[in-house]
């Protein structure tokens, strides 16, 4: 198994949730972003989390992502949506612009999560005219209120062994494949 480093920003336990399984699941180290991560250049693969904010990283996550250079990166998000919509998928996308020079991304993980109640409470004092308050959303936040589960935390560790394959056969069937300076 490679070296991981699983960093994480949660501010619910979603995110820190996920993190945890996938450090398991890697036998890889874990850091919260806000505890000053180590010189990243020691591991092999580095994993890193965040909640969505607009549509993108947290504020914390989105300042520490350009600090990560010539890295082989995990990306993972939680949020309160369904896995695999376009706001998770553009959200990665966002991520992925603001890491540093010499990323190699191998692989992303989206998972629904809590949604902040605090959150919930602003957008159903906001009124009608707000389009996430509506009642697709209130039956989403419910949804939601139940993530990340059991299912979701197995996920997690499956998408790592995923990863750990990914990486072996990029090895065996391509030359071609990033080489970091360490």
């Amino acid at each position: 198994m490679s070296k991981w480093a699983v960093i994480y920003s949660s501010v619910t336990g979603n995110t820190k949730t996920v993190a945890e399984a996938m450090a398991r699941a890697s036998g890889g180290d874990l850091f919260n972003v806000n505890d000053n991560p180590p010189n990243l250049e020691q591991y092999e693969i580095v994993a890193l989390g965040y909640w969505l904010k607009r549509g993108g990283p947290d504020p914390l996550m989105k300042n520490f992502l350009p600090t990560v250079h010539n890295a082989r990166v995990v990306l993972f998000e939680t949020h309160g949506t369904e896995n695999g919509n376009e706001h998770a998928v553009t959200a990665f996308a966002r991520a992925a612009y603001l890491l540093g020079a010499g990323c190699d991304i191998i692989g992303t993980f989206d998972c629904q999560g809590k949604v902040n109640p605090a959150l919930i409470e602003r957008r159903k004092q906001a009124g009608a005219d707000d389009p996430h308050n509506s009642v697709d959303s209130v039956e989403r936040w419910e949804r939601a209120s139940i993530h990340p589960d059991e299912d979701d935390l197995r996920r997690a560790a499956e998408f790592v062994e995923k990863v750990e394959q990914k990486l072996i056969l990029r090895q065996k069937y391509t030359s071609a494949a990033p080489r970091f300076n360490r």
